[in-house]
């Protein structure tokens, strides 16, 4: 196995020599699934194999040091507890499951601080003017059968979501702050700190959706002051599809029970009664793919190596260049938001649809997605966009590449 690097700076030859899809694209779509490292291509190849050669059920015990081992990476990843770590199949599954608990478990809270359990009639959600819509659908759901409210937080003059604003709307029917930390489209990077310490003030539970953010800048829970994380490991962490995880803070877990258990997350101890494990994993279920998860754990093991804060100091000047690029360009508009935009950068280019565009790009060998409205219906309502290019550069990206995409959207 190609041995995971140590670096305080990035060595864009050892970086894109460990990333063999460089060779045939200019990959700018990590926001939506980056180009996997070598070594997680490895790891999962390697125990597709051993499963091919001597079953499935006897590679997993054989391999259950590398699967334990994961979640000891996550939680360097996040420092927290290997307790408080859960792996699922995608940030959707880890947000429902986290969601799902606090809407429809049972007795989720018991009598402590965060309430009686499930929402109840008059309850409030209060989430942000660019929540992802695989959030917002659930919120709805939830307001549909139980009554509870969904209200936006108003941003700030930057375009994130205001602390102080937050402040404001607390009184005793806020039930759950939940929020994006870095949205699907527009760059936008909301302070989730900040966000974190008023939840803690007033003990709200927070959900903060870390999707776009694990893998592309440092991820730390204590700072962030959040009750539950959910992320993936396809995106800027470069892991495998089907993989992600979820966090949930030690102190919630003998007062939170998921909203649906199976025989991995509890234990029938007796005809009638059944008992949860003590830790995160009882979010998990049973059956698993467990090639995936080690290369998740590979992937995780690898960013540490290159380090969080040096891989985001590169992105994010990538992003930085991209939009200095692009927006010279006659008709083309950047859409980016916040006081430090991350490494997503979106534009729009006049009289051009931007399917059209990406297609044109993609035949150049060039990467980038669009987003449109209904993935972040009030953030594009509220500024009059159906649609927008996405591009979003990674630390194995070029210079040259990024020449290469202006120069190609110059051209179009």
């Amino acid at each position: 196995m190609t041995p995971v690097p140590t670096a305080s700076a990035i060595d864009l030859e050892l970086a894109r020599a460990d990333t063999p899809g460089t060779r045939y694209v200019a990959h700018f779509n990590n926001a939506g699934a980056a180009l996997p490292p070598r070594p997680v291509m490895e790891a999962v190849a390697e125990h597709l194999e051993l499963e091919a050669r001597i079953g499935g059920y006897e590679a997993h015990d054989q391999n259950a040091a590398k699967l334990e081992g994961c979640y000891d990476s996550v939680a360097r990843l996040l420092n927290c507890g290997r307790d408080e770590v859960a792996l699922v199949e995608s940030a959707t599954v880890a947000w429902d499951a986290a969601f799902g608990a606090l809407a429809f478990g049972s007795g989720a809270f018991g009598s402590g601080a965060f309430g009686s359990g499930a929402f109840r009639e008059g309850d409030r959600i209060l989430t942000s003017v660019s929540e992802y819509a695989a959030n917002v659908i659930p919120f709805l759901q939830t307001a549909r059968r139980s009554g509870v409210t969904v209200e936006l937080i108003p941003n700030d003059e930057h375009g994130q979501t205001s602390a102080e604003a937050l402040e404001a709307m607390i009184d005793e029917r806020v039930k759950l702050i939940a929020v994006t930390w870095i949205p699907t489209n527009g760059g936008l990077v909301n302070p989730a700190a900040a966000i974190g310490r008023v939840a803690r003030r007033h003990g709200i539970p927070y959900l903060l959706d870390a999707c776009q953010a694990v893998g592309q800048m440092p991820v730390d829970v204590e700072e962030l002051g959040c009750d539950f994380l959910s992320a993936t490991g396809r995106k800027f962490l470069r892991g495998p599809r089907g993989t992600g995880f979820l966090y949930v803070r030690r102190s919630l877990l003998d007062r939170i029970e998921p909203a649906l258990l199976d025989m991995h997350g509890a234990t029938l101890v007796a005809a009638d009664r059944y008992e949860m494990r003590p830790d995160a994993r009882r979010f998990e279920y049973w059956e698993s793919n467990v090639a995936a998860r080690i290369g998740l754990g590979v992937a995780v093991d690898y960013a540490l190596g290159w380090g969080l804060g040096t891989i985001r100091d590169r992105a994010f000047g990538l992003a930085a260049t991209l939009r200095r690029e692009l927006s010279a360009i006659p008709g083309v508009t950047v859409r980016d938001l916040g006081a430090d935009p991350c490494a997503i950068v979106t534009f729009t280019a006049e009289g051009r649809n931007p399917a059209d565009v990406k297609e044109a790009l993609r035949g150049q060998g060039i990467n980038v997605s669009v987003s449109a409205a209904p993935s972040t219906r009030f953030d594009m309502d509220a500024r009059g966009l159906t649609h927008l290019l996405r591009a979003s550069p990674h630390y194995y990206n070029s210079e040259e590449e990024a020449g290469r995409l202006v120069e190609a959207v110059r051209s179009l």
